[in-house]
């Protein structure tokens, strides 16, 4: 409803730019907010706030990342400090093993090596590795916290 909603309000403006788009989705999502009353339709409107929140933490790791290995690939000298992390995981079902590894390995500097068996632990090599439990901590608070909170 919210992007039909968009689109009907970037019709009737009729000026098709990217922060058009914004506001009438934005737009379309309080007017939705006020008027929906049941429970089940509610759980949309803290899910598109922790999408928006995982996708902006998402740019920021991705950016950081590639920034770091640009500036070990420019530079003569190289600061790598390779190693593979054993990562718990409290992803539970395919389809969010399956995200979560994804976009572990979308992000430079990191490669998902195997999921075990039991699809409780995933191996990951990490390019910059200095310390596993920072790393470990890092990868549970942010990235698999904000995933699970959207998928769950």
């Amino acid at each position: 409803m919210n992007i039909m909603l968009t689109f009907i309000w970037v019709a009737l403006t009729g000026q098709l730019m990217f922060f058009n788009f914004v506001l009438g989705f934005v737009l379309s999502y309080l007017i939705l907010w006020i008027v929906v009353q049941e429970n089940d339709g509610k759980r949309y409107y803290s899910r598109v706030p922790a999408v928006i929140i995982f996708i902006l933490y998402f740019l920021y790791e991705f950016l950081k990342a590639n920034i770091q290995v640009a500036y070990d690939v420019v530079t003569p000298r190289y600061f790598m400090k390779p190693g593979i992390v054993k990562y718990p995981m409290d992803a539970k079902s395919d389809l969010e093993i399956t995200i979560f590894t994804n976009l572990i390995s979308l992000t430079p500097g990191t490669l998902i090596l195997d999921v075990s068996d039991d699809k409780k632990v995933v191996y990951i090599h990490v390019m910059y590795l200095t310390d596993r439990e920072d790393f470990i901590r890092h990868i549970k608070n942010g990235m698999e916290k904000k995933l699970l909170d959207i998928l769950r």
